[in-house]
């Protein structure tokens, strides 16, 4: 199937309304079709053929998983987006939500005040540059010198991205390193960069994704 010709929902098995959990359903069975050392699989298709799928696999994913490219793509297609604005998205967000509760009510509880206690957790404050937000914005791979640049920027060190998300501060700085020799299965690992990339209001499917991808192919090519 030429690239011009590939339609990502068909590929990953799901409707063009699909939501994200069964956008990710649908990748994880698709992969695990592929993935698999299956004889009846073989008998009808290569094992170039299955890697081959594998990537084109891959690919969707990353495009669907992504709001914003996800729409771009819907657009070119001319299909019906079921995804919703950037805006409403935002606004769904739980730690969005929190952060309006804080500005306009006065907490009464204790729940209100754990709430706001959460918020403040995993707020951010750091002085925007438009020029690397937009590079963040389109970036597709996410190596672990990257995810580094992008804690250093948003201004989390270590120690308190561990206190975010309960990963110790050794194995985030193998995360940074991609030092996987010294990181847990990959499992796990997949887990650990999922929840570093939330902290830092990342697209964490999207990260977590490309950052394993990018750590196969290395140890394929036998760089790590």
């Amino acid at each position: 199937m030429e690239k011009g010709e590939k339609n990502y929902y068909e590929i990953l098995e799901i409707s063009p309304q699909a939501n994200q959990d069964e956008v990710y359903n649908g990748y994880i069975k698709a992969k695990n079709a592929y993935s698999q050392d299956s004889l009846a699989l073989y008998s009808i298709m290569t094992k170039d053929q299955c890697v081959e799928m594998i990537k084109s696999i891959d690919e969707a994913y990353l495009i669907i998983s992504d709001p914003e490219k996800r729409a771009e793509y819907d657009k070119a297609k001319g299909l019906k987006s079921f995804l919703l604005s950037k805006k409403e998205e935002r606004k769904s967000s739980a730690w969005e939500e929190d952060e309006e509760f804080r500005q306009s009510h006065k907490p009464t509880s204790s729940s209100q005040i754990a709430k706001i206690v959460s918020c403040k957790k995993f707020s951010l404050s750091y002085e925007k540059n438009p020029q690397f937000e937009q590079e963040i914005e389109k970036t597709t791979e996410f190596s672990g010198a990257f995810l580094k640049k992008i804690r250093e920027y948003r201004q989390v060190d270590i120690s308190r991205m561990s206190d975010m998300t309960k990963v110790s501060k050794t194995y985030i700085g193998c995360l940074e390193k991609e030092d996987l020799k010294n990181l847990p299965a990959l499992v796990y690992v997949r887990g650990f960069v999922y929840q570093y990339a939330k902290c830092l209001k990342l697209n964490p499917d999207l990260v977590a994704t490309s950052y394993l991808y990018r750590i196969k192919k290395l140890q394929k090519e036998g760089k790590i």
